[in-house]
């Protein structure tokens, strides 16, 4: 709030009160087609479902976020920002190359069980346009850090200096993406997919150092 001649005036830059309802309202939406998606998956997000959970009309929804593919995809925004929380505090922890290798791994591993319908989402991802770029960028700029890790690990010899850290760090990521994905089908129980895991990072572990 500023003042004019001793009156208050409205700040400028302060949302309007009609703004604020209308960000409210987005938020509400999209709380709600999050909502919708743990419990039910991709097909649980439908326009009408979202407009009874969100206690809105169908065309509030149309002009607040739009189709539901823009709905979709500020679900996606969600869960890319989550993600990017998981791996960006993995990669700041301090050790060495093959410490941030084994870190960013458990933190994609923690993301997929602690946030299944978001890994879901990202690992498969809706036929949406802009949804599939942004997950796209988001893989890439994930799995570059994973590769200046493992560059890291080549200069410092903790990794083999014949590895290509991008190929290297794509196979891991769609290693691990593999594993992960079983979660959501029929077979293997939680603790199995936690040991295949733990055999899958002893393998790449073992692959990546230097042989004698």
């Amino acid at each position: 709030m500023r003042t004019r001649r001793g009156a208050p005036v409205a700040d400028d830059k302060a949302p309007s009160r009609q703004s604020r309802k209308r960000i409210a309202t987005r938020e509400a939406i999209i709380d709600a087609a999050e909502e919708l998606l743990d419990r039910g998956g991709l097909d649980a997000v439908t326009l009408p479902a979202v407009s009874e959970k969100a206690d809105v009309a169908l065309q509030t929804i149309y002009n607040r976020v739009g189709t539901r593919d823009a709905v979709l995809l500020a679900v996606a925004e969600r869960a890319l920002a989550a993600n990017r929380e998981y791996m960006d505090a993995a990669y700041a922890l301090p050790g060495s190359a093959e410490d941030r290798v084994t870190a960013a791994a458990a933190a994609y591993a923690r993301f997929a069980f602690e946030r299944p319908h978001q890994f879901r989402l990202l690992a498969s991802p809706p036929d949406v346009p802009e949804a599939l770029e942004r997950i796209a960028e988001l893989t890439a700029e994930q799995n570059g850090k994973l590769a200046d890790a493992i560059r890291d690990g080549v200069a410092d010899g903790s990794a083999r200096a014949d590895l290509d850290p991008d190929l290297t760090a794509t196979l891991m990521w769609a290693a691990f993406n593999g594993v992960l994905s079983l979660t959501w089908r029929a077979g293997p129980r939680v603790d199995d997919i936690g040991r295949l895991l733990s055999l899958l990072a002893s393998i790449v572990a073992d692959g990546v150092r230097p042989r004698p």
